[in-house]
């Protein structure tokens, strides 16, 4: 049984489903087949990407039962950071569909992502710290980097879980939606991404990650390179023929 499930939809959107019963455990085995399954999408890009797991976890963290001392950790630590990694570099719009508990390394999956969406009843937490010991799976850089680092600080030092409403207010989350409604939701959303420039996104997606791990000068001319390189696209030629004929918004794009 595959522990990371891929659909590759004939609209461009690859979803890719966790499917370690019964909380997606986050084992060694299925950040493994993660890794793969995100170098496969970078390799051969989709259109956009949707990341989800069950109705109620969406992943429940690491496998406990691989914790025991400082070796075991490093294995465990570099499982995660091969894996999230690999879907933080996939050239294209990816989206975690969060509809249940997302703690630990299921958040920091979720952080790997570009954008999150989030039922009502979800919940987000690192709450490593209650086992006495801190996340190895990027929370402590990524989570600052999203919602701030005091606001970081107080879920990993506490180990609390954020409720949907209140990681949309922190901005851990870009949209809440009602659980009833959450599956269809978090497709409409990928699929808007599908329909769009998806070569081109994934210019601009590098051109703000590259970015942010540099000066300012520095980003701006890694910009200015990715924006001649927008101009290589069949997307750049059908966008502006588009606009110069019909007016903007009004472009029907390949993802080439």
């Amino acid at each position: 049984m595959a522990l990371v499930e891929l659909e590759r939809r004939e609209d461009g959107l690859a979803v890719v489903t966790l499917n370690n019963p019964k909380v997606n455990a986050l084992s060694s085995a299925l950040l493994d087949e993660l890794r793969d399954v995100a170098r496969g999408l970078t390799a051969e890009p989709p259109r956009a990407v949707l990341i989800t797991g069950g109705p109620k976890v969406f992943a429940a963290g690491a496998d406990i039962s691989e914790f025991a001392g400082p070796d075991e950790a490093r294995t465990v630590g570099t499982c995660f950071l091969d894996a999230l990694e690999a879907v933080a570099a996939i050239p294209r719009v990816t989206i975690a569909a969060v509809g249940g508990f997302a703690l630990g390394g299921g958040c920091e999956l979720a952080l790997a992502c570009d954008l999150r969406i989030a039922s009502d009843r979800a919940r987000f937490g690192q709450p490593e710290i209650l086992l006495g010991i801190i996340p190895g799976g990027g929370g402590t850089q990524r989570l600052p980097r999203l919602v701030g680092p005091s606001r970081a600080k107080d879920m990993i030092l506490s180990g609390r879980q954020v409720k949907a409403d209140e990681a949309l207010t922190i901005g851990l989350v870009d949209r809440v939606v009602p659980a009833d409604d959450f599956e269809q939701a978090a497709l409409d959303w990928a699929l808007e991404f599908a329909a769009g420039p998806s070569t081109v996104a994934g210019l601009a997606k590098a051109a703000i990650d590259r970015g942010l791990d540099t000066d300012l000068d520095e980003g701006l001319r890694i910009e200015q390179d990715l924006f001649v390189e927008s101009f290589e696209t069949d997307d750049s030629q059908i966008g502006v023929a588009s606009f110069n004929e019909h007016g903007p918004g009004k472009a029907t794009f390949t993802g080439g």
